[in-house]
């Protein structure tokens, strides 16, 4: 997969799926937004960054506490939708919507205080890059905070987790392991001062109607979790097992990380 699918694969897929992120209350709600504050202590006199925005979430929780938001996206249908729901719906006036690419971001150095990135790095190609320009951005003590899905350490069974979320969405790219997020973190030049993982559960079948998965593909993850390995299951926690996993009452978990460092 080159990094032009890769990315192309991302535009198309979320051009599809705005509205539906914009209302996902997996993204617009949960204490992982209490946690992602708690950690950056956001400043009246901030500017803030929020890479790939998805429905906007993100820069809407800091906006009240910060003095500018500039949220960016891939999608153009992303950036409008996100930009209707923050700016027209909830009225705020500090936020600004505009493209832009992860890896390649259109702003000069030292521009901000706070870089955050919320539930999106998964789809990057090149995630060291995108923490490269992050930190590029950032002025000096500047933090960045990344949440993203998290995989176990055990390699195995993070590539099974992993093509799990990749058969749902073949625009997510891959996840890592928290130790691998750390030494990420440190070789961009981060001094990581925060992690906290935590875990969100899934009705099943809304997860996946969300990226417009065809029945066959409801088939394919409902037999890959019941095959996956024991490790894999636990990780994941079918409810109410593996075994009687698919319908419309069935749930699991996936688990994240919040990682934030500081430039030095």
């Amino acid at each position: 997969m080159t990094d032009k699918t890769s990315k192309e694969m991302s535009r198309d897929q979320y051009s599809q799926v705005g509205d539906a992120y914009v209302r996902s209350q997996t993204h617009a709600k949960g204490v992982d937004l209490d946690y992602l504050l708690n950690m950056v202590q956001p400043q009246k006199d901030w500017k803030v960054l929020d890479v790939a925005t998805g429905g906007g979430h993100t820069a809407l929780t800091l906006a009240p506490y910060v003095q500018q938001v500039i949220a960016v996206d891939l999608t153009p249908n992303m950036v409008e939708t996100a930009k209707k729901f923050v700016c027209d719906e909830k009225g705020q006036t500090n936020v600004t919507f505009q493209l832009a690419d992860a890896e390649n971001l259109p702003f000069e150095d030292g521009s901000f205080d706070l870089v955050t990135c919320r539930i999106a790095a998964h789809h990057f190609p090149a995630c060291q890059k995108f923490i490269a320009e992050s930190v590029r951005v950032l002025k000096q003590g500047g933090l960045l905070a990344v949440q993203d899905h998290v995989l176990p350490e055990e390699e195995s069974h993070a590539l099974y987790v992993d093509q799990f979320e990749r058969l749902r969405d073949p625009s997510h790219f891959r996840a890592y392991s928290e130790q691998q997020w750390r030494q990420m973190f440190e070789l961009g030049g981060l001094q990581v001062e925060h992690t906290r993982q935590l875990t969100k559960r899934h009705n099943f079948i809304d997860w996946a109607k969300r990226m417009n998965c065809t029945e066959e593909t409801l088939d394919e993850l409902v037999t890959m979790m019941k095959n996956a390995p024991n490790a894999v299951k636990a990780w994941q926690e079918p409810f109410p097992d593996a075994d009687h996993f698919g319908g419309i009452e069935t749930s699991f978990v996936n688990h994240h990380i919040i990682v934030v460092g500081r430039k030095g």
